[in-house]
């Protein structure tokens, strides 16, 4: 099913640009010098293009600087190697249509493509630095604005695209964005394949948000960010992200290296993520959150190494807003390997992920429902994780029996840390129904004080073949279930 969704996208886009007419920038008085500001050439070269049928805007070898431009049906805007499109360090050459600002946009199209091996360099840094400056002259407005750092909505997005259909990213650089660097909302038919993405070099330099979506590849690219790398989002009740595929990625972030549902008022519906790899990740390699009212049902993850990365696996049910509780189901998590360090997994970076509320051990992968919502049927084979290990029950202890006494937080932001101190070093589990887990290893590298798994209001779960190697010790689960798994309000529990 999935190589026929990849055949059959990649055969559209191909379809559409078969007989694509070439126009090169030069044609409309593009200069290339990197001085002159080209904000009404691109776009009167694009609107030429749009209304002549279609085709191809092609930047060669140069640095092309522009401020907002909007692409149009059937246009691709093509960047050769070593064509880099710059957005401008004034704010003021930014347009804001929407709540969001851009360099790129794009509203009720079809048809449209950014391809190449060239660059598109936001220069959000010294955008930003800008921003800063004309808010404290009281020129900008941002009533958000708080030590010294713009609101996301004051700053530019790389592309920002909405409402589109067939929409095909390709090849390009996108690089230092002053804000999240991509954002593909309400689109349909969205294909990003073998792009590069460094986008580190601000706050909220998130690597793509897809808001909303239905039917995305997001395959063979390499991403490199301050805050979460790619990112599904739901801003709307009346719209659900879904049938979406994320293959063969790299990936490093200073927050998350896949997750969605942070933002989650409709939900997520057929999502795959298959064969990616995570490296010097300072959260969670995965992370889906129902929070916000919406739904999360039907997400394969299968065959993902995660590298020096701060927590495996971290699945959450919350109510940010009374009234706005989601649910989780049909949750398929296979072939994963992970290593978890001791240390800051991304320290030395630009933008480094904030230092943890204390006090707090190093935290073990969470499933967690609400009391009154259960986290359903969440299936994990071909599993291990090596933790560090070494907590120290004199910093922080939270004893067993003292389970009830674990806060909720249904209201809070869902990270892996939020409870702070937990009683397990493998896996939390809270308020889940049918939970199954076949070959999963588990190990300790230094020897830790905390229970491996603590299961507290789960029902309906089986362990096979659950493998348990902490420093000094060489048991598995089957040899003695109170050794390895606590068992706490549960039910219909199995080990073989």
């Amino acid at each position: 099913m999935i190589r026929k969704f990849i055949f059959v996208l990649s055969l559209l886009f191909f379809t559409l640009h078969l007989h694509a007419k070439d126009y090169d920038a030069s044609l409309f008085g593009i200069a290339s010098n990197g001085i002159k500001l080209n904000t009404t050439s691109i776009q009167k070269a694009i609107d030429f293009i749009h209304e002549a049928g279609g085709g191809r805007l092609i930047f060669h070898v140069g640095r092309y600087l522009t401020g907002s431009i909007y692409l149009k049906s059937n246009v691709t805007l093509h960047l050769k190697e070593g064509a880099v499109l710059m957005g401008s360090l004034n704010p003021f050459d930014y347009e804001k249509p929407t709540s969001w600002m851009a360099l790129i946009y794009a509203f009720e199209q079809e048809n449209i493509a950014i391809t190449g091996k060239g660059v598109i360099d936001g220069r959000g840094y010294q955008v930003a630095q800008n921003i800063v400056s004309f808010i404290h002259k009281g020129i900008i407005k941002d009533r958000w604005f708080s030590n010294d750092r713009p609101s996301e909505v004051t700053r530019p997005q790389n592309i920002y695209i909405k409402d589109c259909k067939n929409i095909k990213i390709q090849g390009i650089h996108i690089n230092n964005p002053a804000c999240w660097n991509q954002q593909y909302a309400q689109c349909k038919n969205l294909l990003i394949e073998n792009i590069t993405v460094d986008s580190k070099n601000y706050w909220n330099n998130d690597g793509v948000d897809i808001v909303d979506c239905d039917s995305v590849i997001v395959r063979n690219s390499y991403f490199d960010t301050s805050d979460d790398a790619i990112c599904l989002k739901s801003h709307q009740p009346r719209f659900v992200c879904q049938n979406v595929l994320i293959y063969n990625n790299t990936i490093r972030s200073s927050a998350s290296a896949i997750k969605f549902g942070t933002a989650s008022k409709g939900g997520f519906k057929n999502i795959r993520i298959i064969k990616n790899k995570v490296y010097d990740t300072y959260r969670s390699a995965i992370t889906f959150g129902a929070v916000d009212g919406g739904g999360i049902e039907n997400v394969e993850v299968d065959s993902l190494t995660a590298l020096n990365t701060g927590n495996a696996i971290f699945l959450r049910i919350g109510e940010r807003k009374a009234g706005k509780k989601g649910f989780m189901k049909n949750i398929s998590i296979s072939n994963v390997y992970v290593e978890i360090p001791a240390t800051k997994p991304d320290a030395g970076y630009p933008y480094e992920g904030p230092i943890e509320d204390l006090p707090r051990n190093i935290s073990p992968s969470a499933i967690v429902g609400m009391p009154d919502v259960a986290i359903e049927n969440v299936r994990l084979k071909n599993i291990e994780i090596v933790h560090p290990g070494g907590a120290d029950p004199h910093y922080a202890k939270v004893e067993l029996e003292e389970l009830d006494n674990i806060p909720e937080l249904a209201s809070k932001y869902p990270e892996f840390s939020m409870f702070k101190e937990l009683p397990a070093w493998g896996f939390y589990i809270r308020h889940v129904k049918g939970l199954f887990f076949e070959n999963v290893t588990l190990r300790c590298q230094k020897e830790d004080f905390r229970k491996p798994i603590v299961l507290d209001d789960v029902h309906q779960a089986r362990f096979e073949n659950l493998v348990i190697k902490e420093a000094n010790k060489n048991k598995t689960a089957t040899s003695n279930q109170k050794d390895h798994i606590y068992l706490h309000n549960s039910t219909d529990i199995e080990i073989e």
